[in-house]
């Protein structure tokens, strides 16, 4: 088990630190299919879907969705230096009404926000190092926090999945180019 979770870290750290290689050109082309690839996810489900839970303990559709929208808010932000238009401390999941419409515009706006933010940077301010204090101080790169970004996203539109499935709604073709 040990040498399993060791491979995990240093597979993890590899990504970690591709992605933080990564220029700005590709990470806006990147985003941008992130968000095309969510959109169609928000398509796919019907309106009478978004209220829906798995379980009575899990977030609903709408909830998933809005709380990948928070993440892409809050984590791009701290990668960029650019602050949420909503303001300091505003959470969609919490002020957004769960309808097929509202959820689509606020996902749609922090897809927006993401790739607008990487727009405005340098390839060499994503090698720039940054520190945060989330419980204890971390440092890393503009790069790879933009990669943690991505990857929440990226886990929260797939715990979605199922929803769909549980919904009788088979889920869009993967968009890996």
């Amino acid at each position: 088990m040990k040498k399993l979770v060791l491979l995990f870290t240093v597979v993890a750290f590899t990504c970690t630190a591709a992605f933080a290689q990564i220029t700005r050109e590709q990470s806006i082309a990147e985003w941008t299919r992130a968000k095309a690839y969510t959109k169609a996810y928000l398509d796919a489900m019907p309106a009478d879907g978004y209220a829906f839970k798995p379980t009575p303990e899990m977030r609903s559709f709408a909830q998933q969705m809005l709380h990948l929208a928070d993440g892409g808010y809050f984590l791009v932000g701290m990668a960029t230096g650019k602050e949420s238009p909503l303001g300091k401390n505003v959470s969609v999941e919490k002020t957004v009404a769960p309808t097929k419409e509202a959820v689509t515009k606020a996902v749609m706006d922090s897809y927006d926000f993401a790739i607008e933010a990487v727009k405005g940077m340098t390839d060499a301010q994503l090698s720039e190092t940054i520190t945060m204090n989330m419980g204890k101080e971390l440092k890393t790169t503009r790069g790879a926090m933009l990669f943690k970004a991505f990857e929440h996203q990226t886990h929260h539109r797939g715990q979605t999945t199922p929803y769909l499935r549980l919904k009788g709604v088979t889920p869009p073709q993967e968009m890996l180019f």
